[in-house]
């Protein structure tokens, strides 16, 4: 056995241990505890996301950074792209049609647990080594559990350097340019595109390295403006593509349902191997209750904890329920993962809109892979240099910046097994924390819930 393929088999190894069944039931137990504790109050105030998105509440004097629809793009720009695209696929074909069913379950608990884990990361918000104020799941160990618990903190934040490399995005994006024009078109050749993949991946660090020098208030502008265009974008592909098939859309309804249960798809008939991939790829997918998506929401310009947790319930509705379901739609109406052997990722999706536009299916799909992975990767870096600050303080982040950028280049010519099995494992780790310290102090989360929407009738009541 080589080195690499040492290194493949023991990550993967890794990545099946640490997702195993207390993870599973600590991610998804602890969402429907959640979900239960809240009497389900939080998904009927689902609506006044909308006011807040548009600005209605807004007030330039509240600390923070970014508005809230400026925090939700940032969260949605690190969670959309590559993994509802490359990552369906990637469930798919490792764990059947039954794992769409699993990523829809983390969804809707995810809803409850990013409604807590937002409002946490606002409620306990703390000072950086800079003296900047600041969120995410450390800050909301360090400030609302005290000292005792700083291991937690340091824990996440360890891992938070291992799950936010960019890798994944460069990995993906190069080879979807690669295998659906490089090659087809001549510009290299098939058994020689070590160059052109480590040039691609210089162009994406060079990209980055632009976005970045303006720090979250850019990256928040920049997402905002690109998230909801291409989300737009894909759907209307997608659509065309479900359309096209529309005839055996409940018979793949039904199969996934069914092989939720079954495990039929899977080699083996494994069971345990449909639930683990779904919700892995879930969590992969939504990130709730894994803590990123805190590090972007405790940038929200509010002193309302409650407001900005009623925006973050938004992300797993438009990243799973919606861009994913519409992703295993088009793979599985289309038929491509029965025959996607040494097929992997984004060529599967690729491969997908090829059977109905041809080969204008790659382009179209490239047309929203790339800015959107471009956007996970600068919202991927703030979110790292939010854990290395943490860490080790201001004084040495741009060399941070540095090897984050090269993490980019070298990312582009990386083994893909090796990178999704390192990340999809440090997810797992981050999630350990993200749930613990969000269980902990769910009560606080409660009270302040219970005042602001009371607080929110009777304003209504006066008002008529």
């Amino acid at each position: 056995m080589s080195l690499l393929s040492a290194i493949d088999s023991a990550l993967s190894a890794f990545a099946a241990f640490v997702w195993g069944t207390p993870l599973l039931v600590l991610l998804v137990g602890g969402g429907l505890t959640l979900l239960i504790w809240s009497r389900g109050r939080p998904y009927r105030h689902l609506g006044h996301s909308i006011g807040l998105l548009r600005g209605k509440y807004d007030d330039p004097a509240d600390p923070g950074q970014v508005p809230h629809r400026q925090a939700l793009s940032t969260a949605l720009s690190g969670t959309l792209g590559l993994g509802n695209i490359a990552g369906v696929a990637i469930a798919i074909s490792t764990g059947g049609p039954g794992a769409i069913f699993w990523m829809w379950v983390t969804a809707l608990v995810g809803v409850a647990t990013k409604f807590y884990t937002a409002s946490l990361a606002v409620m306990f918000r703390g000072r950086d080594a800079s003296g900047e104020l600041q969120g995410g799941p450390m800050y909301v160990i360090r400030e609302g559990l005290g000292k005792k618990w700083m291991p937690l903190a340091v824990l996440f934040a360890l891992a938070g350097l291992g799950g936010m490399m960019p890798s994944f995005q460069s990995n993906q994006t190069v080879q979807l340019l690669r295998e659906s024009f490089a090659v087809p078109l001549g510009w290299v050749d098939e058994g020689n595109t070590l160059l052109f993949d480590f040039t691609v991946g210089l162009v994406l660090a060079a990209a980055a390295a632009g976005v970045i020098a303006g720090r979250i208030e850019r990256i928040g502008r920049f997402t905002v403006r690109l998230v909801p265009g291409m989300v737009l974008f894909y759907l209307a592909l997608t659509l065309i593509v479900i359309g096209y098939f529309w005839q055996q859309v409940p018979a793949v309804f039904a199969q996934i349902v069914s092989d939720a249960f079954t495990g039929q798809a899977v080699a083996g008939g494994a069971l345990g191997t449909v639930i683990a991939t779904g919700i892995s790829r879930g969590a992969f997918s939504n990130e709730a209750g894994i803590g990123t998506e805190s590090l972007a929401h405790g940038a929200a310009k509010t002193r309302e904890p409650i407001r900005e947790g009623v925006v973050a319930m938004v992300g797993p509705i438009v990243d799973t329920l919606v861009v994913c379901t519409c992703t295993a739609l088009v793979i599985l109406l289309t038929g491509v993962w029965r025959n996607a052997e040494g097929v992997e990722g984004v060529t599967m999706t690729a491969s997908a809109f090829s059977e109905v536009f041809g080969h204008w299916g790659p382009l179209l799909l490239l047309m929203m892979v790339l800015p959107l992975a471009f956007s996970t990767i600068v919202t991927f870096w703030y979110y790292g240099l939010k854990c290395f600050v943490f860490l080790f303080g201001g004084r040495w982040q741009r060399f941070y910046t540095a090897f984050y950028l090269a993490l980019v280049a070298i990312g582009a010519v990386a083994s893909l097994n090796a990178v999704n099995s390192l990340i999809i494992g440090m997810y797992a780790i981050m999630a350990i924390p993200t749930m613990t310290s969000t269980l902990l102090l769910a009560p606080h989360v409660n009270r302040a819930a219970h005042n602001y929407f009371v607080g929110m009738a009777e304003k209504k009541e006066t008002r008529k």
